[in-house]
């Protein structure tokens, strides 16, 4: 009589624990990223009456099974249905992730790595991304300097230091001539002195570039047609030349002279040393062979003129097809100037560019003490690489059309002035870019995600935290790219993957259990009532 009582109380309490589970799950039906549980049950022991005999063919006798009487249930497991992934709800927030797959983000917890399906992330004040519905620190790598994902150990991802929320400024490497040269513009025709040197003329083409330190500078240059092809090697070569005019600053001011006031108010110009490089010839700055009332080193104390001792380099058209043919040797120019070759080691720049670069602003910044990129002869690098390769050579009104980008013809070292941070976005692979007010955008680090063998093993730790187990396997310090097993979706948040319909059939399944185990004890002492009153 006793057992049956037993049993009930047994079967009472694995429904309340059923009942449990099952209230947590609906509690927590709207909670980001939770996983629902389940109650599985299990008889338990059971007292054995008489054990099975098999048949005896002695006294002719059959085999009896055994006569065992249970003792009730048990909570054979709970068991967390991680692998089922909850619906994605959509935030348009930048910083929340859902994830698609069975992987887990990785969180720095007081020191302790534990692992969360919640991708509702933020910036503390400290610049680490972190959980908002735990405060673990989000795990990953960092990128190096140039914006390089390091895989290493994983570590709290600071992505806001004084450093990141700042673009340093960058140099100009490179910049594209565009747009075409028409032959019949009459402003190409130069103007020369009586040693047959160009001393003006010719239709200009700017470029501007900014030096290490971020400062804009623009670069004047001049293009004029040779009529004299005696010298070409190819009748079908239609040469001009192009050469520096002037460099200015992002004042407008000319790098070439410095401009003093005087006591009086008047105000005195003279030649500031500055030197340019352009193509492969010599370092030339201001023309100092030039004299005259007034002229000093150059330059014209009163109004600052000046003509540069320019480099000449010849550009090359196919006058058949008006293409560009190639920034050569193959040209000797028929004026008199100073014209070189252009024939760059590297085969990259050969034939297309011609390579500028500031040597020098006065007699103080000069080579490595100057804020400007210089050309290595050594190593062939170096400067400004001026790609003119896409230029042509049509009829079009009698009128050039040319312009500039900076950086080369697929955008790539352009330079850019120092900025701030912006905004902070994150890609479907986890990795994290900032946004700049100079218009950079540059990756700072890469969130990696967790896998186990049995993630059903993990144990949870509430606010949305799991902790590894022998069971579920551990994590190896390092992580994974989530593509390996899913992706973000970014500006989503995976919510909760309880099932409302099925939790409420496991209530109505569970009351009545429990009501039918309550039944048992109510019998029972019925019975035992019965008992009792057999004596009177």
């Amino acid at each position: 009589m006793m057992r049956s009582l037993y049993s009930g109380v047994a079967g009472l309490k694995i429904h309340q624990t059923k009942m449990d589970v099952i209230g947590n799950n609906i509690a927590n039906v709207n909670t980001v990223g939770f996983k629902s549980s389940s109650v599985n049950f299990s008889d338990t022991f059971y007292q054995t009456v008489s054990p099975a005999t098999g048949p005896n063919s002695t006294t002719n006798t059959a085999g009896t099974n055994a006569k065992q009487i249970g003792l009730g249930g048990l909570v054979a497991s709970i068991t967390t249905n991680i692998t089922e992934n909850g619906g994605t709800t959509t935030t348009n927030r930048a910083l929340d992730l859902a994830i698609n797959g069975e992987s887990f983000l990785v969180v720095n917890v007081g020191g302790e790595k534990l692992f969360t399906k919640s991708g509702a992330l933020n910036v503390d004040p400290d610049g680490n991304l972190y959980c908002t519905t735990n405060g673990g620190i989000v795990q990953g790598w960092m990128a190096d300097d140039d914006g390089n994902i390091v895989k290493d150990i994983a570590t709290d991802l600071k992505i806001m230091t004084a450093k990141q929320t700042s673009a340093e400024p960058t140099a100009t490497k490179a910049a594209t001539i565009l747009g075409n040269i028409d032959p019949n513009d009459k402003n190409l025709a130069p103007t020369v002195d009586a040693n047959n040197k160009i001393t003006a003329g010719g239709t200009p083409v700017t470029f501007s570039f900014y030096d290490n330190l971020g400062e804009l500078y623009t670069v004047k240059m001049m293009i004029t047609q040779d009529e004299t092809q005696a010298g070409a090697t190819e009748s079908s070569i239609v040469p001009y030349t192009v050469r520096v005019a002037d460099v200015y600053n992002s004042n407008g001011e000319s790098i070439f002279v410095k401009k003093e006031v005087q006591a009086d108010g008047s105000v005195k110009y003279s030649n500031s040393g500055a030197i340019i490089r352009f193509g492969e010839g010599n370092n030339f700055g201001v023309d100092t062979s030039v004299t005259g009332t007034g002229i000093t080193n150059g330059v014209n104390e009163s109004t600052g003129e000046f003509t540069l001792d320019s480099t000449l380099v010849p550009l090359l058209f196919n006058s058949a097809t008006g293409a560009f043919a190639a920034v050569d040797s193959k040209y000797t120019a028929g004026t008199s100037g100073t014209t070189v070759t252009n024939n760059r080691k590297n085969s990259e720049f050969a034939g297309n560019c011609i390579n500028f670069s500031v040597v020098q602003t006065s007699d103080d910044h000069v080579g490595t003490d100057s804020t400007f990129p210089q050309y290595d002869a050594a190593t062939d690098s170096g400067g400004i690489e001026l790609d003119f390769s896409t230029l042509t050579q049509f009829s079009k009104g009698g009128t050039c059309e040319m312009t500039y980008k900076r950086g080369d013809q697929q955008g790539k070292n352009a330079g850019n002035y120092a900025g701030t941070m912006s905004g902070i976005s994150i890609d479907d692979e986890g990795k994290i870019y900032g946004k700049y007010t100079n218009g950079e955008t540059k990756c700072l680090a890469q969130i990696c995600v967790a896998t186990f063998s049995n993630p059903s093993g993990l144990e949870a730790e509430g606010e949305s935290l799991f902790r590894a187990s022998l069971n579920s396997g551990l994590f190896d310090g390092i992580g994974e790219e989530v593509s390996k097993s899913g992706s973000f979706t970014v500006g989503a948040l995976e919510m909760s993957n309880v099932d409302l319909a099925s939790e409420f059939t496991n209530m109505i399944t569970t009351q009545r259990g429990f009501q039918a185990n309550s039944r048992i004890i109510t019998t029972s002492d019925s019975m035992l009532e019965e008992l009792v009153n057999l004596k009177r």
